[in-house]
């Protein structure tokens, strides 16, 4: 069989529930809905863990944190580690990078003084760059610049005019929707994509940086979505209820602040009103609505390469106002629930996918479709029999994310319990089909209902004692399951004879 072309299509922070194709009551994403009908769509994913060096650490390497220990932006990956780019290399692909990995270097490798240490956004090794998009948005920023934007206002276009009365202003972003980041990479992929060889098999990820904040939509999107339309959110009455749940509660909404979404405010993100996190929601809801309608250029340009392998998904999730949180972070699902459709040349059309699926699983699928074996085991596993239409005969029966907190106990050690400080840093959690269970070292664990809900948490765990037994020997078998096999599937001397 002739190689496919392979893209990789990451939309940063986007919600699994935020699809028209999955049921979402608002939000309208009518290219991914008409792409939905030609792919295979995996309803229950889960990113491996959060934030966005963590995450994409898990989706490169197929690993979970407990193995590529990447804790946190700027964690560097170890670069014993496989990846996704490497691989494909090895398959005869010269990997394409649009965007950004947030990959921080393996520091062994680099001279102290090399300024490829001084930031969290390093390139996956593997990868050839052909249009970076940094945080600072430089690149970005010189292309607005040569379609006329003034200079001096580079270092405010993210702000928004003033409504008077209202904390979030759904005003127009000063750039057209032509203009936008998404917009700007889609050009320069597509561009890229009209220069290959029709007989070279090609790959590439696009790596777009929206919906992720800040957030500001430029028109139509701005007003597309009514603020008071959507469904409610869940968590408790007031946010101080929901910081009272639990001691990593509390010093998140310590670490919130809303300048990350909105640039120019000093609030923290627990000050906002119902009424303020729902104008934030349309605006985001315009954000993903706008994404959609360039990859809606990316697929159309697609449609005569029909070996061509496309993944859609995203590094993580959003908050976005559930429990009185916005980004990424802490143990509820909110933050880790991902979109992920792939289209497989040869696939079955329309296939729906209920099975707990992670974004470890992305990794293991490329090699099996590429027929090449990694260099690290992987954790995950992969989808290829999903692809078919086929079921696998033994899959897990959970999802399982992690989140290390040891940047909040390093600087609110009084919020936590003496016995946090002394065991592991990394919340654990295992959502099922009808629990949640949240593992700590050191402090309660959590069990409570699997389903969202517009009430306060309640902690079950004392009232289920053998749920929680159960769950924590699924924990510790998990764990046990995905010790580091690279060296020790075989013994020395027949390490190259099988």
């Amino acid at each position: 069989m002739t190689r496919p072309n392979i893209l990789l299509i990451t939309a940063d922070q986007w919600r699994g529930d935020c699809l028209g194709t999955v049921g979402h009551p608002v939000v309208r994403t009518p290219n991914l809905d008409a792409f939905a009908e030609t792919a295979t769509v995996f309803e229950q994913h889960y990113a491996a863990t959060a934030p966005c060096s963590p995450a994409r650490a898990s989706l490169y390497t197929g690993l979970y944190q407990m193995n590529h220990r990447v804790v946190w932006n700027g964690a560097p990956l170890d670069d014993r580690f496989d990846n996704i780019a490497r691989a494909a290399r090895r398959a005869g692909y010269t990997p394409t990078l649009f965007g950004y990995t947030d990959t921080s270097p393996d520091p062994r490798l680099h001279h102290p003084n090399d300024p490829v240490l001084t930031s969290y956004e390093g390139v996956l090794p593997g990868f050839w760059v052909r249009q970076p998009l940094a945080e600072d948005e430089k690149q970005w920023l010189s292309w607005m610049v040569s379609r006329g934007h003034d200079p001096a206002g580079l270092p405010t276009i993210h702000h928004v005019e003033p409504e008077e009365g209202e904390k979030v202003s759904l005003k127009a972003a000063r750039y057209s929707k032509d203009e936008t980041q998404t917009a700007f990479m889609t050009d320069a992929f597509l561009t890229w994509l009209g220069e290959q060889e029709e007989d070279r098999p090609w790959m590439a990820h696009v790596s777009f940086l929206r919906p992720h904040p800040p957030i500001a939509a430029p028109a139509p999107y701005n007003t597309l979505y009514h603020p008071d339309d959507g469904p409610g959110f869940s968590g408790a009455p007031t946010a101080a209820e929901e910081a009272a749940f639990h001691p990593l509660m509390e010093a998140l909404q310590d670490y919130q602040q809303l300048a990350s979404h909105l640039p120019g405010t000093t609030d923290f993100v627990r000050d906002l009103t119902e009424r303020d996190l729902r104008r934030l929601r349309a605006l985001y809801y315009g954000m993903i609505t706008e994404v959609d309608a360039q990859l809606g250029r990316i697929f159309e340009a697609l449609e005569p390469l029909e070996n061509t392998l496309v993944i859609f998904t995203s590094d993580h999730a959003e908050m976005m106002g559930d429990h009185w949180m916005l980004g990424k972070s802490g143990f509820y699902r909110e933050s880790y629930h991902i979109p992920l459709m792939i289209r497989a040349p040869g696939g079955v059309a329309a296939n729906r996918v209920s099975a707990f699926t992670s974004s470890t699983d992305i990794f293991p699928t490329l090699l099996d479709l590429l027929d090449i074996e990694p260099e690290h085991a992987p954790d995950g596993a992969s989808l290829l029999p999903y692809l078919s239409g086929q079921t696998p005969l033994s899959w897990r029966d959970a999802a399982l994310w992690e989140f290390d907190y040891r940047q909040f106990l390093k600087k609110w050690p009084e919020k936590f319990p003496a016995s946090a400080h002394e065991g592991s840093s990394t919340a654990l959690c295992r959502l099922g089909p009808e629990w949640q269970f949240v593992h700590f070292s050191g402090m309660p664990n959590i069990l409570m209902k699997a389903t969202c809900t517009s009430t306060a948490p309640a902690n079950e765990a004392a009232s289920h004692p053998d749920l929680v037994i159960a769950n924590l020997d699924a924990l510790v078998t998990t764990r046990m399951r995905h010790n580091d096999e690279t060296l020790a599937r075989t013994l020395v001397w027949d390490y190259y004879r099988e």
